[in-house]
């Protein structure tokens, strides 16, 4: 069975609302997050709705095919006798940076009417910080996550509907350490070959996606800092501590050093830097910031997973999904407590607390009591995998089950 064969509902429709814009869409986000997959389905999608074949122009610029295309001016010229005259062009280019100067066709392209263009880039030459020097019109970035959960059942063939609560609690162990990247829904059954395929896609990103860009010949020194990072996920960190750690294990390490390392490991889509929002202030703040990983099956490649990680490997999921939902997600500090996460639409916000289980009542305590002290009127969700949820709201803070609630519309 192909990844590409189930459709990703929410990221067409994302690119539905931006079809025919006069603004470039790029697709971005971790290696095989299924960017390019994307392109497949939003195709289909437009061929649904009554666009022509001669409508649609696809190129993969890492396809020996159009190696010829590998010049800005070959690009150009062959896309612009392709264009349909009093219709719309659908041009869609997969590694677009292998085209040497691809900018230029690209601006040149998009000036055209009736021209409506979608790229992916590999993260190690087209990252969305430069993209502003690159393209000198407007452009809009798509960020493809992982699979979520519900996602990830639908790739399964699997109506969640019709689960148990304990069928759906091994999907979702099954989800949270195998991975969540399209392909691994097709063979995680083995735990060997899901092995396998992460330790590829993380050597790659090392490679091609960090060593290559920043010029990092001290694979090791990197490789050690993912470990450090991934032990760390969920956990307040600063780049500091990362470096601290690996001096106190015997290897010298400036923290400039890490800092570039850790900026590249972000910037490549394996780990996201999540800031600390200070509630009563209302402000972003500077220090102990947390990371978070894109998958959590690369994090359990990288490190001898024990029992105590499962509570920040749910968190980790979790993470994920509020970044899926909301436009900012950011840590919370309240006076001397810290919230999981708080997350912010326009101008509204919403609390959350994560945990496995608080059938225990002074864990649930422990766990209400820094949202019972945030005074404002926003939202409070507390978060655990606990089946049997006596009250579904204390004080105005609403409890639910995590995955039940990965499952909502």
């Amino acid at each position: 069975m192909e990844e590409n064969v189930i459709t990703r509902e929410t990221y067409i429709n994302h690119l539905e609302k931006w079809r025919e814009k006069k603004v470039i869409k790029v697709i971005t986000g971790i290696r095989r997050a299924g960017k390019s997959s994307l392109f497949t389905m939003f195709i289909a999608h437009l061929k649904n709705t009554g666009v022509q074949e001669n409508q649609i122009v696809y190129l993969n610029l890492e396809d020996m095919a159009h190696s010829a295309l590998l010049d800005s001016n070959e690009l150009y010229e062959y896309i612009s006798a392709r264009l349909v005259q009093n219709k719309y062009t659908y041009i869609f280019i997969d590694e677009v940076q292998n085209c040497a100067g691809f900018e230029k066709a690209i601006n040149s392209l998009s000036l055209k009417p009736s021209v409506d263009v979608y790229l992916t880039g590999s993260n190690a030459y087209f990252l969305s910080g430069e993209l502003a020097t690159l393209l000198s019109g407007r452009y809009i970035t798509i960020e493809v996550l992982p699979l979520s959960f519900k996602e990830y059942l639908k790739f399964k063939n699997v109506d969640s509907s019709s689960l148990s609560s304990d069928s759906k609690k091994s999907f979702f162990n099954t989800y949270m350490n195998c991975g969540q990247l399209p392909y691994l829904a097709f063979i995680n059954d083995d735990v060997q070959l899901v092995r396998d395929y992460l330790e590829g896609i993380l050597n790659t990103i090392i490679i091609k996606d960090v060593a290559v860009r920043e010029k990092i010949k001290e694979i090791l020194l990197l490789q050690k800092i993912i470990k450090c990072i991934c032990d760390s996920v969920g956990s307040q960190v600063s780049v500091k501590k990362i470096s601290d750690t690996l001096i106190s294990s015997g290897r010298k390490v400036s923290v400039n050093t890490v800092e570039q390392y850790v900026r590249a490991l972000c910037d490549s889509f394996i780990f996201y830097q999540v800031a600390r929002f200070d509630i009563r202030g209302r402000q972003v703040l500077k220090t102990l910031e947390k990371y978070y990983i894109a998958d959590t099956g690369l994090r359990n490649i990288m490190t001898n997973a024990q029992s105590n990680d499962f509570g920040h490997l749910v968190e980790n999921i979790v993470y994920l999904e509020l970044r899926r939902r909301y436009s900012t997600v950011m840590i919370g500090k309240s006076d001397r407590e810290e919230i999981d996460f708080v997350v912010k639409n326009g101008q509204d916000f919403m609390y959350i607390q994560v945990s496995v289980t608080v059938l225990d009542s002074d864990v649930l305590e422990r766990e209400l009591k820094p949202l019972r002290h945030i005074k404002d009127n926003y939202p409070k969700l507390l978060l655990t995998l606990d089946d049997f949820i006596p009250e579904s709201s204390y004080d105005g803070i609403v409890h639910k089950n995590i995955i039940d609630w990965l499952l909502e519309s």
